[in-house]
């Protein structure tokens, strides 16, 4: 066995045993991966703040053959107010999903561990969530190899405005190859303008979000659409949000 030292940010524990727990990170180092933490349920245990959910760290484990073991971790971040606030839990939980769910175990993203980082803070500060989760559903997909066509005619290339979207192929489709999905969703100037921004903006470049009611729920189904068509996954979290909203 080898020590090794990985900055991550807590997704899940699952309990093991009595008092153990199997915790799953989102590592700058090596991905989403997991280790051991024994103890970590008892209360007095050294473990038990920086296992928590939300919780940025910095870990050294025991690396052998078998899953790696929790020899010390020290927190750099606990993200406090995403676990003490419902709603931004339930963001944020939705965000893991997707981390979860579409990305390879111990595949290295260094990158994207650096954006997650800066939108749980983002998202502590901020009252828009719907707008942060949006940029997150993209740049996400994006990682994973999924990346609608934001920029032109996904079918023709052309820069020639207005769009309908086309979930089916993909992205904008230009009033010529409108034909070629005849469930293409029309899209206003302002959601046609927005797309490619959130598909690219930079965390730490984002002002203050504000954006009508109508034109955030045609972004939302606008995403919505692509991911049943090209993911088709359900996610708990996103049920729980809907439900919080009603």
């Amino acid at each position: 066995m080898v020590l090794e030292t990985f900055n991550g940010i807590v997704l899940r524990a699952r309990d093991y045993g009595e008092s153990h727990q199997i915790v799953h990170i989102f590592s700058e180092q090596r991905g989403k991966f997991a280790f051991m933490a024994r103890g970590s349920k008892k209360p007095k245990s050294r473990f038990r703040a920086v296992t928590e959910p939300f919780t940025e760290g910095q870990f050294i484990c025991f690396v052998g053959s078998g899953l790696p073991n929790l020899s010390q971790g020290d927190i750099l971040n606990s993200h406090r107010i995403l676990s003490t606030d419902l709603m931004k839990s339930c963001y944020g939980a939705y965000w893991f999903e997707l981390i979860d769910r579409l990305l390879t175990e111990n595949e290295s993203h260094p990158g994207f561990y650096r954006f997650l980082s800066q939108m749980l803070t983002r998202l502590e500060q901020e009252e828009n969530h719907e707008i942060l989760t949006r940029i997150f559903e993209l740049r996400i997909m994006d990682v994973a190899g999924y990346r609608p066509v934001f920029h032109q005619c996904a079918n023709c290339q052309a820069k020639s405005s207005p769009y309908h979207f086309s979930a089916a192929l993909g992205g904008f489709l230009c009033a010529n190859c409108l034909k070629l999905d005849p469930r293409a969703m029309p899209i206003s100037q302002a959601v046609e303008r927005i797309l490619p921004l959130l598909q690219t903006v930079q965390v730490k470049r984002l002002g203050k979000i504000q954006v009508k009611k109508e034109t955030e729920k045609q972004l939302q189904e606008t995403i919505d659409a692509f991911m049943t068509e090209h993911i088709g996954m359900e996610f708990k979290a996103k049920k729980m949000i809907e439900q919080l909203k009603d």
